[in-house]
């Protein structure tokens, strides 16, 4: 297996300096999505105490190109489980040298969406599947030279023939529990080496911010392991299982008693809007999901809605228990691996409870 050098190296030296006392300094590590849309970075800085809220943190400039900067505008504030307590790591919102936001900051018409329908109280809970792959790009615990057996085992596995990379996995769920992140479960997926982790639930613009962080300690937990989490929504061709990020939804209404008629309405106005979600649920307009929703491995196909009670191989899912019940949530099953929540979140709510696209307010605005 190809790992990273940096992983190689002897973490007990870093220990030492880990532990050196820093005064009443804080290290505030930002964080961004770039011009691509589904890469993150980060850099860091010191300030001069550590910050209690998010309005301590000012903003920075990031240098673009030789023409112009870019604003990194702090918007959620966590714990640093890598530095620890009193660091910090900021998720930002980038906004161009005109102050207007940029390309890929999706976040922006999102909270604008959010805070229109406050009032209906959306909750959401994001399912993330990524797949863990050594650095030359191979899966990770895979042979060299062939594949593992076939997919039936490795779904919520136990064991070393059935579960590669569990060590990752749980280092990542309790950084993230440190840091204040909403995680809330994990499980290994169908693929060897892939799994997932679900975070939720989350209301209105904490969804984007939560996973985005989760995602970026993910990507740093590997850097430690040596290893990469590839979030492609078909990691490996042929007859092997694709990397979604199901979204689940609901509002007041939907959680109440009677909830389910709320639902259906819901999913039928979903269904009038498939092509607009198919474009939006992954970062190069339905490009990704094509090779994902196939109508295989338990995907619907992509350009066919489909909604029904308990079935997984479906567009939009209705729990069991919530048919039973008639109320609770239901579970939006085309988002990619790769999507922005921002961009889903928002067009769950401007479909469902708005009656627009977000498209249409870019428009306006």
């Amino acid at each position: 297996m190809s790992v990273s050098h940096g992983s190689k190296l002897n973490k007990s030296v870093r220990e030492q300096y880990m532990k050196l006392p820093q005064g009443n300094q804080a290290l505030v590590t930002y964080v961004w999505i770039d011009t691509n849309g589904e890469a993150l970075y980060c850099k860091t800085r010191t300030l001069d105490h550590e910050p209690s809220c998010i309005e301590d943190v000012p903003e920075w400039i990031m240098w673009k190109d030789l023409n112009s900067d870019m604003y990194l505008i702090p918007v959620e504030m966590f714990r640093d489980p890598f530095c620890l307590d009193p660091n910090k790591l900021v998720m930002c919102e980038v906004m161009k040298y005109n102050r207007k936001p940029a390309e890929t900051n999706l976040r922006h018409t999102c909270k604008t969406a959010m805070e229109k329908v406050k009032d209906f109280h959306p909750w959401f809970g994001m399912e993330q599947e990524y797949t863990l792959l050594g650095i030359n790009g191979h899966p990770f615990g895979w042979p060299k030279n062939g594949f593992p057996g076939p997919e039936g085992s490795y779904s919520c596995g136990v064991g070393a023939d059935k579960a590669y990379g569990r060590d990752v996995v749980e280092s990542h769920y309790k950084a993230c529990l440190y840091a204040g992140v909403k995680i809330c479960g994990t499980n290994a997926e169908a693929m060897p080496s892939q799994w997932e982790f679900q975070v939720g639930p989350c209301e209105g613009i904490t969804m984007g911010d939560h996973l985005w962080m989760a995602r970026f300690i993910l990507h740093r937990v590997c850097e430690d392991f040596g290893v990469v989490a590839t979030l492609d929504p078909k990691p490996m061709a042929g007859n092997w299982s694709g990397a979604g990020c199901h979204a689940n939804y609901s509002t007041e209404a939907m959680r109440n008693a009677g909830g389910l008629k709320y639902i259906e309405e819901a999913i039928e106005k979903l269904r009038k809007r498939h092509n607009y979600h198919i474009c939006v649920y992954d970062p190069h307009g339905g490009k990704d999901n094509y090779r994902r929703l196939t109508g295989q491995k338990g995907t619907p196909m992509i350009h066919e809605f489909s909604a029904g009670a308990g079935k997984c191989g479906i567009s939009v899912r209705i729990p069991h228990q919530v048919s039973q019940e008639g109320f609770g949530y239901f579970e939006d099953r085309r988002p990619s691996a790769n999507c922005d929540p921002y961009a889903v979140t928002e067009a769950l709510v401007r479909t469902i409870i708005l009656n627009e696209t977000s498209s249409e307010t870019r428009e306006k605005n």
